[in-house]
């Protein structure tokens, strides 16, 4: 009787230590993800906090940063005169990121659409790990590809149509950075697609090529395009590359051969600057920081939307 009785206690009181850890595993991921929002919020707060400082310059108005066409925040010796339009730097984020989608979402859907459905092992072997290569390279490593190669490259086949720093070399590079991304999501999305539904339009007569595109690439409709906009967002942030290829004057313009300075390759400059804290031109790297914030994060709310609109779900 005392021995059964004692194995009892036992397991009631190894039970009761397995609870306690249960529970203290469960508070510190709790805490964890606690410790994931609270540096979120901490950083909209420094970002609004620096970014209002700028806004009430005596020297900047808020309508004038929105849709002035000027920015000379480091140019201008004189800050009475300095301009400090958002629009430039925008115009040049946006040249270099169109660049990198037109290379970008092609190549990388088209690559995912031959490796999931047309690619055999072997081949397979070879192309994948070289799209890893590519997405292990490093930033500055493709920023100098852009300089030293991408450039003179295209000063080569237009006769000097091109500026030594251009949006067009920092395009490129930025969509080469980009490919893998696309590439090995869009493969993921069309490898959750099932294989019920290539063997039904097999059953119908359709080719290999039209149950891709037809049938698999329309069922995975949803990954495919939270893939592009992750690649977008992605280029958009890119600073590396930009910061050593793109330039460093602010050109309100749509031709992708002259100089574009981009939002993040901006504050790269204005970090690297000897400006001082409490300056106008310091506090304007908040307000290009967290107009970079808002557009990224107005991206991620848009893939979302277009996730759950064209969501397939399968039993």
């Amino acid at each position: 009787m005392n021995r059964p009785a004692a194995l009892v206690n036992k397991k009631f009181r190894s039970t009761g230590i397995g609870v306690v850890q249960e529970k203290a595993m469960v508070a510190l991921l709790a805490l964890c993800a606690l410790m994931t929002v609270g540096i979120t919020v901490g950083i909209i707060v420094m970002l609004i906090g620096e970014s209002w400082n700028f806004v009430q310059s005596e020297y900047v108005s808020l309508s004038g940063f929105l849709t002035g066409t000027e920015w000379t925040a480091l140019q201008s010796k004189d800050i009475e005169k300095a301009q400090f339009g958002i629009w430039p730097l925008l115009s040049g984020t946006l040249r270099v990121t169109f660049i990198a989608m037109l290379i970008a979402l092609p190549c990388g859907l088209i690559t995912a659409i031959f490796l999931s459905e047309f690619a055999s092992n072997r081949v397979r072997a070879i192309l994948k790990p070289t799209l890893e290569v590519i997405a292990g390279i490093p930033t500055v490593v493709l920023g100098y590809f852009a300089v030293l190669v991408v450039s003179p490259s295209l000063q080569f086949f237009s006769g000097g149509g091109f500026d030594t720093f251009n949006a067009t070399s920092a395009g490129i590079a930025v969509g080469i950075l980009c490919l893998p991304m696309v590439s090995s999501l869009s493969e993921d999305a069309l490898h959750a697609v099932p294989r019920a539904l290539r063997e039904g339009a097999y059953g119908l007569g359709c080719t290999p090529f039209e149950t891709a595109v037809k049938v698999v690439v329309p069922g995975a409709l949803s990954g495919i395009i939270s893939a592009f906009l992750l690649a977008f967002s992605r280029a958009i942030g890119e600073t590396m590359v930009v910061a050593l290829a793109a330039g460093t004057r602010a050109t309100f313009t749509a031709d992708p051969r002259e100089q574009s300075q981009t939002m993040t390759g901006f504050i790269v400059e204005m970090i690297k600057s000897e400006n001082e804290y409490g300056t106008v031109q310091y506090f304007s790297l908040y307000a290009v920081a967290i107009t970079l914030f808002v557009i990224t994060f107005g991206m991620t709310l848009v893939g979302q939307l277009i996730r759950r609109r064209y969501q397939e779900v399968y039993s």
